[in-house]
């Protein structure tokens, strides 16, 4: 049998600039509560819905996903995104990893913020049918409260996105407070990766 046969990938997409705990919680829930073989990390090459003024170099951003996960197999890091070049479209992603993982299945990991963005996407309807999203509530008011026509998709798929919709053990930290504080000289301990704090020191990333 296909070793990849049956086996169940999430895809965590992002800057990751830089990566932190809440990236790593997020993943860890996901594959918990959806019993995935394992989570790909695939830091983006351009985003597109966000300003990348601040965004650090793809090798950089890459270099420190790999430190955060490594020695976790249950975690792995995926360039493909940085290899393409270009704005990083989700739709282009999964592709190209149907066509690597012909007999997996795919799951999307975005959490709520995202999800009430997802009709703005690119090719979001072929995009809907090539994977399954699993998408992560997120702490404060509001939290678990969409209704199927916040989403602004077309039946079926809010009602098939929403049951999919669960809320999880998630910690408020952003890559944006990290870079700030980085540039203030201040600690970012518990809020990065040891090894990631230690890789945007070495590399003086993020200061002014």
């Amino acid at each position: 049998m296909n070793s990849d046969e049956g086996s169940k990938i999430g895809i965590l997409g992002g800057t990751f600039n830089p990566i932190h705990i809440g990236h790593l919680i997020l993943a860890q829930g996901a594959l918990e509560s959806f019993d995935l073989s394992r989570v790909l990390f695939i830091p983006c090459a351009q985003p597109p819905h966000k300003d990348a003024s601040s965004l650090a170099d793809a090798s950089h951003r890459l270099a420190m996903v790999e430190a955060a996960v490594e020695g976790d197999p249950r975690f792995e890091v995926s360039d493909i995104e940085i290899r393409r070049g270009g704005i990083s479209y989700a739709i282009d992603t999964a592709r190209q990893l149907r066509r690597l993982h012909p007999l997996s299945k795919l799951y999307f990991i975005i959490g709520s913020d995202t999800l009430r963005e997802l009709h703005l996407w690119k090719d979001v309807y072929a995009l809907l049918p090539l994977c399954t999203f699993i998408t992560f509530g997120r702490p404060g008011p509001g939290a678990g409260r969409l209704r199927p026509e916040d989403l602004h998709l077309d039946p079926p798929w809010p009602e098939r996105l929403l049951r999919n919709h669960i809320t999880a053990r998630l910690v408020e930290v952003s890559s944006s407070d990290i870079r700030h504080r980085a540039a203030e000289g201040m600690s970012i301990r518990y809020l990065a990766p040891e090894v990631v704090e230690m890789y945007i020191a070495e590399h003086r990333l993020y200061v002014r």
